[in-house]
């Protein structure tokens, strides 16, 4: 009992701790931390399935084969089963979230982005969003035929020209000590992931990456690059979003085409319908039935309940993980693309050089 309630109180008081994020930045999301992803994602890529559904299984039944010991032991008594299956799930969803915390979860608490790169409120306006999706068809109207000039073996290849990408950028954020790619793999949840319309997810307790088995082509390379985000300990949505779309721009013509795909769809959403129905009329017809595509997969497969249901339980995950936007900050990478001031080929500038005498631009 004393150790079953010392869990449970370590697990609230890590819960609310108001701990410094320069602190969690400097011990843990730039040092331990990768140094413990390394370890763990590279062990994790040798095995062809998902770890987490092993996981998830062998807690599931543990659950179930308690409950039905307490069941027979109880004869009768169901306030006693009733107490001590309410007792079991919170002393083993302490420990659970404790090594979530130690393992990946507490990158939710480190320094946030803007306050590392060159950032600039006054530069996010509505015309300034109309002009980054400008800037983004021209883009995707460049990269879209040598995107899909490509033939599936060079398809299959770049993994490698990403992983490369994923390494530079964080050199770029200026990491000291790089994460490992994650090996994409699939997971028993592909069911779940299309009928709520998830893309992929990080797992956080194996760090591997897990993609949704019914991902377009052009969808794939950003969605990985997302979760590769995670892995080097991005944990924000919208941070995730805005590592990912870099790695892609550092990639192959194929990733990058995937990474303004990708910003594109956030753009529009993020401006008035004249404007949206502008920027896609000036769409060449390629990155038009791309888009379409998508918006088709979508329709055929995610349902709106399950969907709607997914989102707000992602919503209540993140601000228990003190995101305070939420499940909404997927969206926020629309701030940081047009907040955070670049240097050449979106290369993203740190506040240690305008420290240093650099000029913004």
């Amino acid at each position: 009992m004393p150790l079953r309630s010392a869990l449970v109180l370590l697990a609230a008081a890590a819960a609310f701790a108001p701990i410094q994020p320069a602190l969690i930045e400097r011990t843990y999301s730039t040092n331990a931390y990768l140094r413990l992803q390394a370890l763990v994602t590279t062990a994790s890529n040798r095995v062809p399935f998902a770890l987490f559904d092993g996981l998830m299984l062998i807690v599931l039944a543990a659950w179930l084969l308690a409950l039905g010991a307490d069941v027979r032991r109880a004869r009768g008594a169901w306030k006693r089963v009733a107490a001590r299956l309410l007792l079991r799930t919170l002393v083993w969803s302490s420990t659970l979230y404790l090594a979530f915390l130690a393992v990946w979860g507490l990158n939710y608490r480190r320094t946030r982005l803007v306050d590392k790169l060159q950032y600039e409120i006054q530069a996010i306006s509505p015309a300034a969003v109309v002009s980054a999706g400008g800037t983004a068809v021209a883009a995707l109207n460049t990269l879209n035929n040598r995107s899909h000039a490509l033939g599936q073996a060079e398809r299959d290849a770049t993994g490698r020209p990403l992983a490369i990408a994923f390494g530079r950028v964080q050199q770029e954020l200026g990491a000291g000590r790089h994460a490992v790619a994650g090996r994409p793999k699939t997971t028993m949840l592909a069911p779940y992931f299309r009928s709520a319309g998830v893309a992929g997810m990080t797992d956080p307790f194996f760090l591997e990456t897990l993609i949704a088995t019914d991902l377009l082509p052009f969808e794939r390379p950003f969605v990985i690059a997302h979760e590769w985000a995670h892995l080097a300990g991005f944990a924000d949505e919208s941070e995730a979003n805005f590592v990912g779309w870099l790695i892609c721009l550092r990639s192959s013509a194929d990733d990058q085409y995937s990474g303004w795909l990708f910003l594109y769809g956030e753009l529009a959403r993020a401006v008035g319908a004249r404007d949206r129905a502008e920027l896609a009329a000036r769409l060449a017809p390629g990155p038009r039935a791309d888009l379409l595509a998508i918006a088709r997969r979508l329709q055929q497969q995610v349902s709106p309940t399950i969907s709607a249901a997914g989102w707000r339980a992602n919503d209540l995950y993140l601000k228990a993980n003190r995101v305070e936007a939420g499940a909404d900050s997927y969206a926020e990478v629309v701030r940081l693309v047009l907040g955070v001031r670049f240097g050449p080929n979106w290369t993203p500038r740190l506040v240690e050089k305008a420290r240093q005498g650099g000029k913004a631009r």
